[in-house]
């Protein structure tokens, strides 16, 4: 219609008032109509020009290369084509309504409208329901809300609509997207559910093998969900060696849903469970049962392995978000892998809190669980380190740091720098948000610690450091040399030998099942935007942390009160 060539450049632009005014129908076209439309287009183009219209040339004139017929390139609602001077696309009136405009311009707009919308305008009229067939309106919303493109084309070709697609997996399975954490005991762990291709899949993070910590994570499938042959979305585990088996998928409430193995029998191995475990250790461990020496390090791999296997792909997942990042952070929150000790690397999450940096483990152990706070570090308190030769000595270490504790302990805990009612997370020593590091300025730290090892572990060993107690300490230079005081124990003997800043912090540690958990002190060591590392004063041993570097999407908490609230409910969980 000419509605359609002055708004968007597409459509009839002749007679098309003349068969609005027969009611749509298409009836012989007599030469006085056509006359009428031209004597009509020519007083709307003289209009036009005259109010300083372009009418085509300006864009020739400009250095565009169309040609005769084409359309101007930057008036394509309001030109005409060029050398055609004597047409010009325009048309009766402004519409009143949506339904005076043509399919056209009604699949581009449609388009535009997030797809839960959509239902509601097929209500509107048998039109709006019929348009709403158009698969190019739910192939672009398919890439727009969950980027899938290219893959349309093959999935139309074998007969699944985009449409189908989009209302009978991608839209019922949305609530799903984005990082979880299953319900394993003291364990924990890393979903993260995402559109890969025509598939939904839930991919299980897992840290790289003790102690190569800057290594890429690993990605182990437990579930997808497809479209069956029959058009309805299925649900596939994962699990096992055996290929994809029947499975199910429950939404009991918001933020938490259920995944069942209806075949289990595809998870075991001919072999039993010995072949069972030893396929677990090499994947788990990278290694095999006798390449561990260390007692100890055995007995917790065999209860891991023990607890975890029962579960057989049946858990609960409650949904995480990443902690919003702020202006103010001196480094960028998120995810990070690091050693702690014989339970190997595990996946803590950095947020900031005022004054204060903590770290919440996302899988843990059985001394300090998931979801516990592993370290808090205080900004307030920089530690400016001694030189390299005083910083090999874990007694000047020691008096350095412990003297900064001591302090904390005389002043007593301030009040916590979190929004009423949530409490210090755990803390049960340490001034926690105090104030701003460096005289005002808030200085974001990563986490780390070794809140996983039991304080059974300690053995010899000492701390670095030269402490500045107080507000009027003078500032650490910008990078520093760093080196681990002789006797402290390190999973990696290739660390940074220069840092940025250090600060006094204390990290958690307990017994077996998490009694008697106690705060010992310890030295938080930044050195770089993507690295950090915690030495554990009691335990005389040195944790380091990289980041995840992998992208994680829907991830992202909203704001920084729902971040808090998840927070309160992660530690709840293993209270």
């Amino acid at each position: 219609m000419a509605v359609c060539a002055r708004l968007c450049g597409v459509g009839q632009s002749r007679r098309c008032r003349r068969r609005q005014r027969q009611g749509g129908q298409d009836q012989p076209v007599s030469d006085s109509d056509v006359d009428m439309d031209d004597e009509e287009d020519e007083r709307i183009v003289g209009q036009k020009q005259a109010a300083g219209g372009c009418g085509g040339l300006d864009c020739q004139a400009a250095g565009s290369s169309g040609g005769p017929g084409d359309v101007c390139c930057e008036h394509a609602s309001g030109c005409r084509p060029q050398g055609q001077l004597g047409r010009a696309i325009t048309g009766p009136p402004n519409p009143q309504s949506l339904l005076d405009l043509p399919p056209e311009l009604l699949v581009e707009i449609f388009s535009l409208l997030p797809g839960t919308a959509l239902p509601t305008v097929a209500l509107i009229c048998k039109q709006f329901k019929q348009i709403l067939n158009t698969e190019t309106i739910w192939r672009r919303r398919c890439a727009a809300e969950f980027g899938v493109n290219e893959e349309l084309r093959k999935m139309e070709v074998g007969g699944v609509s985009s449409r189908d697609f989009y209302v009978k997996l991608l839209h019922p399975y949305k609530s799903v997207l984005g990082l979880w954490q299953p319900d394993i005991g003291p364990y924990g762990g890393l979903l993260n559910v995402v559109v890969e291709g025509l598939f939904v899949v839930g991919w299980m993070y897992l840290p790289p093998h003790d102690p190569r910590v800057e290594d890429p994570m690993r990605r182990r499938p437990l579930f997808r969900i497809t479209m069956s042959e029959d058009k309805k979305a299925s649900v596939e585990c994962m699990y096992g060696h055996k290929g994809p088996h029947k499975g199910d998928i429950q939404t009991v409430k918001k933020d938490e849903f259920s995944t069942k193995c209806n075949q289990t029998d595809h998870h075991r191995m001919p072999g039993g469970r010995q072949e069972e475990f030893r396929t677990w250790l090499e994947e788990e461990w990278g290694r095999t049962l006798e390449d561990i020496f260390h007692e100890h390090t055995q007995e917790l791999i065999l209860m891991k392995f023990i607890y975890t296997s029962q579960y057989d792909n049946c858990l609960t997942y409650r949904r995480i978000y990443l902690p919003p990042p702020l202006p103010t952070d001196l480094l960028r929150p998120g995810l990070f892998k690091g050693t702690y000790g014989s339970h190997g690397l595990e996946i803590v999450m950095l947020s900031f809190h005022g004054a204060s940096a903590r770290a919440t483990k996302l899988t843990g152990d059985p001394n300090v669980p998931a979801g516990q706070l592993t370290l808090e570090v205080d900004l307030s308190r920089p530690v400016v380190l001694p030189d390299l030769e005083r910083q090999r000595s874990i007694e000047e270490l020691s008096r350095l740091v412990l003297g900064v504790h001591a302090e904390v302990q005389r002043e007593g805990p301030a009040p916590a720098a979190c929004p009423p009612g949530e409490g210090p997370l755990g803390v049960t020593g340490g001034n926690g948000a105090a104030g701003v590091a460096n005289g005002g300025t808030p200085a974001g730290v990563p986490e780390g610690g070794a809140a996983g090892e039991s304080s059974s572990e300690a053995s010899g060993g000492a701390e670095a450091s030269g402490a500045s107690r107080g507000s009027s300490a003078p500032s650490p230079p910008e990078s520093q040399p760093f080196v681990l005081p002789l006797g402290v124990m390190a999973r990696n003997e290739v660390y940074p030998r220069t840092c940025r800043k250090c600060f006094y912090g204390t990290g958690q540690i307990a017994g077996h099942g998490f009694t008697s958990p106690e705060r010992t002190p310890g030295l938080f060591v930044l050195f770089d935007k993507d690295r950090f590392g915690f030495i554990w004063l009691e335990l005389k041993s040195f944790s380091m942390y990289s980041r995840l570097t992998d992208r994680l999407g829907h991830a992202h908490a909203p704001d920084m009160e729902r971040f808090e609230a998840m927070l309160r409910n992660m530690q709840s969980w293993t209270s």
